[in-house]
């Protein structure tokens, strides 16, 4: 069973992701089902289209974006499926709705998608709170482009306003944006610290920028 050119896929687990475990007992924490932060953006590679290339295979993990298994609510208010479904749990998926795909356990970004974390200023004070730095980010997951620009996963990067559509992978908050959302690279560190990470990291710092890149 395979479409012409979308991949099938399955989601991973529940199609939401409402519910938290507390002592043993299921809460649920949003009951709108059109609320797309809620939305499960995991899925699970069925098959691949029949025309055209792709490095993704069956089985692969893939994140995809929410309005896959996303369910709606009509003129009239009845619930249902997205345009994607295709039948019993299995839905319709375009290449350019995936934007991150695991293959042998190794996370890659298809296209011109890149996932940058987000960065916070390290404070002297440990009762001082972590602000995240805007528009500022390290490079998680790169792509071809930004490797033939000398960018590299790791590398402290400025990019866009509004450029940041929000995934939590692997317990890591993590922006999702295009190569053309990327506006500059940083040459030093500075005061920047990973976030999530201890504000008494034994980094080197260092100071000020190099190698700027416009939209």
């Amino acid at each position: 069973m395979q479409s012409l050119y979308s991949f099938i896929i399955e989601p991973k687990d529940s199609r939401y992701t409402n519910e938290v475990d507390v002592g043993g007992k299921k809460l649920i924490i949003n009951t709108t089902m059109d609320d797309h932060k809620f939305v499960n953006r995991i899925g699970i590679v069925k098959s691949i289209p029949l025309i055209g290339d792709t490095d993704i295979k069956v089985n692969d993990e893939v994140i995809v974006h929410h309005n896959v298994f996303r369910r709606f609510y009509n003129v009239r208010g009845i619930e249902k499926n997205s345009s994607a479904y295709f039948k019993e749990d299995m839905y319709f998926c375009y290449y350019d709705q995936i934007f991150l795909y695991n293959h042998n356990k190794e996370w890659k970004a298809p296209g011109d998608f890149c996932f940058v974390k987000p960065v916070v200023k390290k404070e002297n004070s440990i009762l001082s709170e972590q602000k995240e730095r805007k528009h500022i980010g390290i490079l998680k997951y790169g792509n071809s482009s930004l490797e033939a620009l000398k960018i590299a996963e790791g590398d402290i990067l400025g990019f866009s306003p509004s450029s940041e559509y929000e995934f939590l992978i692997d317990g890591d908050r993590l922006y999702r944006m295009r190569t053309n959302d990327i506006t500059i690279k940083y040459e030093n560190k500075g005061d920047l610290l990973e976030e999530g990470k201890d504000s008494n990291s034994k980094e080197k710092s260092f100071k000020g920028f190099a190698e700027g890149r416009s939209k």
